[in-house]
């Protein structure tokens, strides 16, 4: 039993890291980290990403800037930005790592330690990518939430909300960290292997054979 749920529990491990990653970068690049709507002009959408601004308006479609400097951003995206590339970084290289690590792989079949030190480090690294996917969006979140309950700003003045990217950095973070702790978790798991199996067959053969000459008169 545990030989056959060992890989599909590895498999699935990876598809969710790799769906975590590839949202991960997604998030990266999207401009709706955070939508502001004017009440005076219902008509146009205000979003703020980590590279650009844009402005979404019902008849002209969207059109985006990007900043001008890196330094002039706000605190929370500066930092975003690098935590951003870290979290895809570190996504990337435990997929490479963990992929030569799987059972299914017959690369490396007589080196088990190493496959398994291998699956161990890809999945410390979907953990580590999981997390520093989730800190820059949840404090990006914190301080929108700051901003729109801040009482020193006027009731007229528009209020930033959360936008699209932030939920889907909160769902790769998930998924990187699920798909690491399934990886993880097939490593606890007894492995059978093959001469054991047989080894297993053939004591029971010889067993079953004792007892058939013991039984004949």
């Amino acid at each position: 039993m545990a030989l056959v749920c060992r890989p599909t529990v590895q498999l699935s491990g990876m598809l969710f890291s790799l769906l975590g990653w590839v949202l991960s970068c997604l998030t990266t690049y999207l401009p709706q980290w955070k939508n502001l709507n004017l009440e005076l002009n219902e008509l146009e959408i205000w979003t703020m990403g980590l590279w650009q601004a844009c402005v979404v308006q019902e008849e002209g479609g969207m059109q985006c800037k990007d900043f001008d400097s890196f330094l002039a951003l706000p605190p929370e995206l500066r930092i975003s930005r690098i935590l951003m590339f870290v979290s895809n970084g570190l996504g990337l290289l435990g997929l490479l790592l963990s992929g030569f690590g799987l059972d299914c792989l017959k690369i490396g079949e007589r080196q088990q330690e190493l496959k398994k030190r291998l699956l161990l480090l890809g999945g410390m690294l979907f953990w580590l990518s999981g997390i520093t996917a989730i800190v820059p969006v949840s404090w990006v979140a914190h301080s929108t939430v700051q901003e729109f309950w801040d009482e020193s700003i006027p009731d007229i003045v528009p209020r930033w909300d959360f936008g699209e990217a932030l939920f889907t950095g909160w769902l790769a973070g998930f998924c990187l960290i699920l798909g690491g702790s399934l990886l993880n978790c097939t490593l606890c798991s007894a492995e059978v292997l093959p001469s054991s199996v047989h080894l297993a067959v053939a004591e029971l053969q010889d067993q079953c054979q004792h007892l058939e000459t013991e039984s004949r008169p």
